[in-house]
């Protein structure tokens, strides 16, 4: 087993979970077999708990585990199928410590960060690597920035496996920033050079430096960050903004032959990548011949991140269709003012995504009834499609104060509601309906079809509240179809209306499994309707 270790410096947000994404597109291009994984010092022991604003999107597993973003980038950007034991915190590893000390399984001993803690990280790199014998290299991204003292266990715990599994065995890669100080009209390398001093005085040489940068690096200041950081010039790479599409990046490292000087650094025997299907990708991306204009309604809409495997899963559907994806993001609290038709506006199509909390739900259900009256090409996913639940009920069925639970605990029609597994429960963190589960579809629905007549589908869900089967009779007399239930529990999958061009709705996150060029058949779907 080979390993590469991505570590980062001078600012966060570099771009070193698209650095680490690119890198292993790369290696599998040469016809390697490629893991990644994430780990992240802060203290909650998953992303699940914390807010949008300060995390971006939870990206959900098929085991259920809660992870950060960049877990969506590596799955999307390569052919792993990530787990939980691909994403660490130190809130995992302080609470595996303290397990372990409860339970004496120390014999006694005086518990330390040197060696229990950094036994616990090297732990899960162990597993990592047993779990997975045909894997050829496995990528660890290291999350925030190369001085801050809650990463400074994690970097030791890399140094000792280094020493543990032999340095042939390892390349750590660190990425800067190239700061260019338009007073002075110069790139400036000082920052590099320091970050670097920092990364080595804990002990580790970095074998390639990535420089993130807005502009070309040229031969001079690629010597010179060579020269006092102590690796070889061929080893600085550029890693330039790119001007389209974050999917362009691998295309940008391979311009440095990053995959070839990795797999220089760990003796790797493999083939020179053709990239010609991702160019493919690429081009249709940045060279459509048609456009369509989505909606996407939801509350946390000026903050990208926050729907983030959403964007990207639009814009691989309309690399398919050979269209470029025009997002118009919607304030679901502006609809509740000033209605749907002018806060909303012309638009092709309209998603309503996932979230929690009653906040801006009133002005979802009216970007559904709009959707729905003026026959514009709906797709909602999870709370978006409670939401096109309620809607129905309310403006179909006549239950006028039909609701979920989940906003109105005594609401008279709890169309939506927690169901009996959930009762009781306090923890909020890993309490949900998580991970893959298998649904069943029902022939002669648009489901049926876009999923190519499958009969079982297996999709990953994040959610507390269910379609109540209460009022399933009801629903479905007035025109709600249900098109997929999941085989163990029963439970409403995905809803379409009849007589519209495109109107459906999954409690599941299908923007999870699209991938370039491998788009969602949901999402392609939609794509194609909001077309024509």
């Amino acid at each position: 087993m080979k390993y590469i270790f991505v570590t980062g410096g001078v600012v966060s947000s570099l771009g070193k979970g698209l650095a680490a994404a690119s890198l292993g597109t790369l290696l599998e291009h040469r016809g390697l077999k490629v893991l990644l994984q994430k780990f992240d010092p802060y203290l909650n022991v998953d992303p699940g708990t914390m807010s949008p604003y300060q995390h971006g999107e939870v990206y959900v597993l098929d085991d259920g585990a809660e992870t950060d973003l960049d877990l969506g980038h590596y799955e999307r950007f390569t052919h792993a199928n990530l787990s939980q034991v691909n994403s660490l915190s130190s809130g995992q590893v302080f609470e595996n410590v303290i397990k372990n000390e409860r339970a004496g399984k120390y014999l006694g001993a005086t518990v330390q960060f040197i060696p229990h803690v950094t036994d616990e990280i090297k732990g899960r790199l162990k597993t990592a690597t047993d779990r997975n014998p045909d894997t050829d290299v496995i990528i660890t991204e290291i999350g925030g920035t190369v001085g801050d003292i809650e990463g400074h266990l994690f970097l030791e715990a890399l140094r000792q496996f280094a020493l543990d599994v032999g340095h042939e065995n390892v390349c750590f890669i660190h990425v800067t920033l190239l700061p260019m100080v338009k007073a002075a009209g110069e790139i400036k390398t000082k920052p590099t050079q320091q970050s670097v001093a920092k990364l080595r005085e804990i002990g580790i040489q970095p074998d390639i430096i990535i420089c993130r940068t807005e502009h070309d690096l040229d031969d001079d200041n690629r010597r010179k960050i060579a020269m006092f950081c102590n690796v070889q010039k061929k080893n600085v790479v550029a890693f330039r903004d790119v001007e389209n599409t974050i999917y362009e990046c691998p295309l940008d490292l391979r311009k440095d032959k990053l995959d070839r000087l990795v797999s220089d650094v760990l003796g790797l025997e493999s083939e020179t990548p053709d990239l010609s299907k991702w160019q493919g990708f690429v081009d249709r991306l940045v060279n459509p011949s048609k456009r369509t204009k989505i909606g996407v309604v939801g509350k946390y809409i000026e903050l990208n991140d926050a729907y983030k495997s959403i964007y990207e899963s639009l814009t691989i559907a309309g690399a398919e269709h050979d269209t470029a994806i025009e997002i118009v993001k919607v304030d679901a609290e502006n609809i509740e003012k000033n209605g749907a038709s002018e806060v909303i506006g012309q638009v092709d199509g309209i998603l309503v995504p996932g979230g929690f909390g009653e906040r801006g739900t009133e002005g979802k259900i009216l970007a559904a009834q709009y959707a729905r009256e003026q026959h514009i090409p709906y797709f909602g996913i999870c709370l978006g499609m409670q939401i096109a639940t309620i809607e129905f009920a309310r403006n179909v069925c006549g239950l006028k104060e039909a609701n979920s639970t989940e906003f109105d605990k005594d609401c008279p029609h709890p169309v939506i509601s927690l169901q009996e597994e959930q009762q009781g429960i306090t923890d909020m963190g890993a309490s949900m309906r998580l991970g893959s589960c298998e649904s069943s579809l029902v022939p002669g629905t648009q489901s049926f079809e876009l999923y190519g007549q499958t009969e079982t589908i297996h999709e990953r869900h994040r959610h507390r509240y269910e379609f109540n089967p209460s009022y399933r009779q009801q629903l479905e007399s007035a025109g709600l179809i249900i098109a997929s239930e999941s085989v163990k529990e029963g439970l409403v999958e995905i809803i379409e209306i009849k007589d519209h061009p495109f109107f459906i709705a999954a409690q599941f996150h299908p923007e999870f499994k699209s991938k370039p060029n491998s788009p969602h058949p949901i999402f392609s779907g939609f794509i194609k309707a909001s077309l024509r």
